[in-house]
């Protein structure tokens, strides 16, 4: 295993108030904002809004593509919102795994929380649940949990898909992004992004590493010289 730093290039500020999730498309890059609730797509190079939508969603987190759907961890619903992307509308609405209260808030008062960062693959959307402390593997067409394995750090996040089909994980908390294996959550590398820089978002474009930061509203890439 090995630990590098990343050198952070913020690109340009989201258009909404917080960003908190990123999917990286050939057209453009979506992110969902959990203040005023909107899917926005964005050109890589300049930022600027290529597309927006209001959705229904409450406190939303991440945000995946798969199967014609946008799919949106709506956190403080506790569910996973199926979302069209030609008009924000809600599709259908299921629930999310891994609920709770996450560790560093008070077990007796806190409020119950879901998922945050999303990925798809083969069928299969890739939940990571920060009071489960977990990432899990739910098969879309029964809506059941086929695996699940365990996030490094505290704060699991952003999630995004590597070239050789390890899963690169972030940890908000720990400013640290890790690449696992999908199936059993060895960690095979590990990324320190120092601070104050927090990786909400993550997502990955042409190889490269994209991340968004809902204190800053920064969106940019992540480099390894």
């Amino acid at each position: 295993m090995t630990i590098q730093i990343a050198r952070v290039e913020e690109r340009f500020k989201s258009p909404g108030p917080q960003p908190n999730g990123l999917h990286a498309a050939d057209d453009g890059l979506w992110y969902i904002d959990q203040v005023d609730l909107k899917i926005y797509k964005l050109d890589y190079q300049t930022g600027e809004t290529l597309f927006e939508a209001q959705t229904d969603t409450e406190h939303s987190s991440g945000i995946t593509f798969g199967n014609g759907s946008l799919w949106i961890a709506s956190t403080f619903e506790l569910q996973i919102a199926e979302i069209d992307p030609a008009n924000g509308k809600t599709r259908a609405k299921r629930d999310s795994p891994g609920n709770g209260i996450v560790a560093w808030a008070n077990q007796d008062t806190g409020r119950e929380t879901g998922a945050h960062g999303l990925e798809w693959k083969d069928g299969k959307i890739y939940v990571a649940a920060p009071p489960s402390q977990l990432i899990h593997v739910i098969d879309v067409a029964t809506w059941t949990e086929v695996n699940a394995f365990r996030a490094p750090g505290l704060r699991v996040h952003g999630l995004a898909w590597a070239d050789d089909g390890t899963l690169w994980v972030a940890d908000t908390s720990a400013g640290t992004i890790s690449r696992l294996d999908a199936e059993t959550g060895r960690v095979w590398e590990v990324i320190r992004v120092e601070a104050p820089v927090e990786i909400h978002g993550l997502t990955i474009h042409q190889g490269v590493l994209w991340y968004c930061d809902a204190a800053t509203c920064g969106i940019g890439q992540l480099y390894l010289d």
